[in-house]
Order: C-alpha cells, then structure tokens, then sequence
C-alpha cells in the first residue's frame, strides 16, 4: 500500500527546530531574571540583617558615631545597587517578553506547516479510499460480466444438449 509523503516535511522539520531553539532562548533569559531576583533578595536580606543590628546591638548605651556613618553610608550603597538591580530586573523581564513573543511566533509557525500536512494527508487518504473503491467497482464488474459469461456459456450448453 502507498505511504503518504509530505512535500515539505523538511519544511516542518526545520520549524520544529526553530521552535526548539527559541524555547531554548526564552529558558536562558528566564534563568537570568531568576538570578537578578535571588541577588535582590540577597541585598535585601543583607539589609534587613544590618538594620536589625543596628536596632538590637548598636543603638543601646554610647553612641559610636563612626559606625551609624558607616551604617548610613552602607545603607544608600544597597539602595543604589537595588535600584541599578531593578533596571536590570526591568531588561530582563522585556527579553523575557520578547522570548516569549518569539516562541509564540515560532509554534504558530510550526502549526501551520502541520495544519498543512493534515490537509494534504486527509486528501490523500481520500484519494487512497475513492481508488480503492474505483478498484473494487472495477473488479465487481469484471466478475459480473465473465458470471454473465458463464450463464451464457451454460445455457448455449443446454439448448444444444
């Protein structure tokens, strides 16, 4: 029997892997976006713990001047660094965006080589089903006509016996 063959199986083939390759990308700046998270968090923590010294160790009896200098100094530095880690955040998030916009477009793409070749494939089987019933038709009649043959045949047999 016929095997159906689509044209553009290559086609779909190298969709697929274009698919593959932007699911890829859209992994790779989500892992980046994870990472800047877990540095925010870092820095937060690492502030939330100054702080808390501060309020549980430092602020009790003398006053060291020198140290809440510094502690204020350390605390705008972890401002600026989450601010310049939310702009980057803020980057991240748009290529994670864009990622996913590109696989978006990729599987559509995929989808309709594929709608494609189960177009052409329901063709095909179509075709396949009327030969085969053509076929069928054709030996229906065939053996009709040599049964009517034969009955010819029997009763030229009869009339002359």
């Amino acid at each position: 029997m016929p095997q159906f063959i689509f044209k553009l199986q290559a086609v779909l083939r190298q969709r697929k892997n274009i698919e593959q390759q932007r699911q890829r990308e859209l992994v790779g700046v989500q892992r980046r976006l994870v990472a800047i998270e877990q540095q925010l968090r870092a820095v937060d923590n690492g502030v939330r713990a100054a702080e808390e010294d501060l309020r549980q160790n430092r602020l009790l009896g003398k006053l060291d001047l020198s140290f809440l200098a510094a502690h204020r100094r350390y605390s705008l530095a972890m401002r600026r660094k989450v601010l310049e880690l939310a702009k980057v955040m803020a980057g991240a998030q748009k290529q994670v965006d864009e990622a996913r916009a590109r696989l978006v477009e990729a599987a559509k793409q995929r989808k309709v080589i594929e709608k494609l070749r189960e177009r052409q494939m329901e063709r095909w089987r179509e075709e396949q089903a009327r030969r085969e019933t053509a076929d069928n038709d054709e030996v229906t009649t065939q053996l009709t006509h040599i049964d009517l043959n034969l009955q010819a045949m029997n009763l030229q047999a009869g009339a002359e016996s």
